[in-house]
């Protein structure tokens, strides 16, 4: 599943020119001095992505590095258009965002299905020379030619739409939790980066309600510098309505690492400190209750001010307050 998960391509392409227009004079068997007659010219093919919920990856462009569009066609005589050329339509997944290469400059974003983006506008065709007509100037000669088309690489990227976004350390149980409240059956095992893709899931909820929950590869420090898995993945977490950070019961210092992840997203993007979040305490089925509640009264304690945050103790090997949870992750969610 690793090697079909791409969130990057990059492309070259280029859109059509535009067809010149027709400078042309009727000329008829019973029309002696037939006016201008000539065609406009057609326009050239866009490239163009196209926004399709079947798709999650960007597998299907890896290798697909050059995109041309079709040149529009030259006017005609009996003011007959050129045929506007064909555009290129890419499809890509929802969440897919389309930048400039040379420049870093974002072209746009596609986040519903069906939504089209024009990356590479084709050129316009010209007028023929009909269009040049005045009364002053009945037979004009001059047809103008196509505008130009446009090129360059594009950077194509997914950030994956998620209403939550998992964030934790390899090995929090981010993959074991989304494996208990949705159908996603991501890789699970007792060692760190496990999970080295996204993983989306769908989170079933009271009254029919649902939302999205995305396992992100685990953070180590120094992830938005590249280390470990990197940054490549902390941009999926930049689309989540909702942060929920997971940290194991056993860890050496909760709050210690809890300030590693909120320095990590920091110093990666500073307005992911902006959206809701919620901290939940795994694996708590490995303490006693005693235990947890001293765990508790010192969370409380230590996690206020700057760093405060609300948490809860979960288990998912025995789904302990796994509905809690649920409950105060709609809540932010919908805040």
């Amino acid at each position: 599943m690793a090697e079909n998960f791409i969130d990057y391509v990059k492309i070259h392409c280029k859109s059509g020119l535009g067809g010149p227009g027709s400078s042309h004079f009727r000329r008829e068997k019973f029309v002696e001095k037939g006016g201008p007659d000539g065609g406009d010219g057609g326009r050239g093919g866009h490239v163009i992505l196209r926004g399709n919920k079947q798709l999650w990856t960007l597998l299907h462009l890896k290798y697909r590095k050059h995109v041309m569009a079709e040149d529009g066609m030259r006017g005609d005589k009996a003011l007959r258009s050129g045929k506007a050329g064909d555009d290129q339509i890419l499809d890509v997944p929802l969440g897919t965002v389309a930048r400039d290469f040379e420049t870093g400059e974002i072209i746009g974003e596609i986040n519903e299905d069906g939504e089209e983006l024009i990356v590479k506008k084709g050129g316009r065709g010209g007028h023929g020379n009909d269009f040049f007509k005045t009364p002053t100037n009945q037979a004009p000669t001059h047809a103008q030619p196509g505008e130009p088309n446009e090129e360059g690489w594009i950077v194509i990227e997914l950030k994956l739409l998620a209403d939550v976004g998992l964030v934790g350390f390899p090995n929090a149980g981010k993959s074991t939790l989304l494996s208990v409240v949705s159908a996603a059956k991501p890789e699970i095992a007792d060692y760190a980066f496990t999970t080295i893709t996204p993983n989306l899931g769908m989170v079933a909820y009271k009254d029919h309600l649902s939302f999205v929950m995305a396992d992100i590869p685990g953070i180590i420090e120094g992830a938005h510098l590249g280390k470990g898995l990197g940054d490549r993945f902390l941009k999926h977490i930049e689309r989540n309505a909702c942060l929920l950070f997971l940290i194991a019961v056993d860890a050496d210092d909760i709050v210690e690492q809890y300030k590693i992840l909120l320095k990590e997203l920091k110093l990666f993007n500073p307005d992911l400190l902006n959206k809701q979040r919620f901290l939940a305490i795994t694996k708590s089925d490995l303490v006693d209750k005693e235990m947890l509640e001293m765990l508790e009264k010192d969370l409380k304690a230590k996690l206020k001010g700057r760093l405060k945050i609300d948490f809860v103790f979960i288990s998912s090997a025995t789904q302990s307050n796994i509905e809690k949870l649920k409950d105060e992750l709609w809540k932010r969610i919908n805040d």
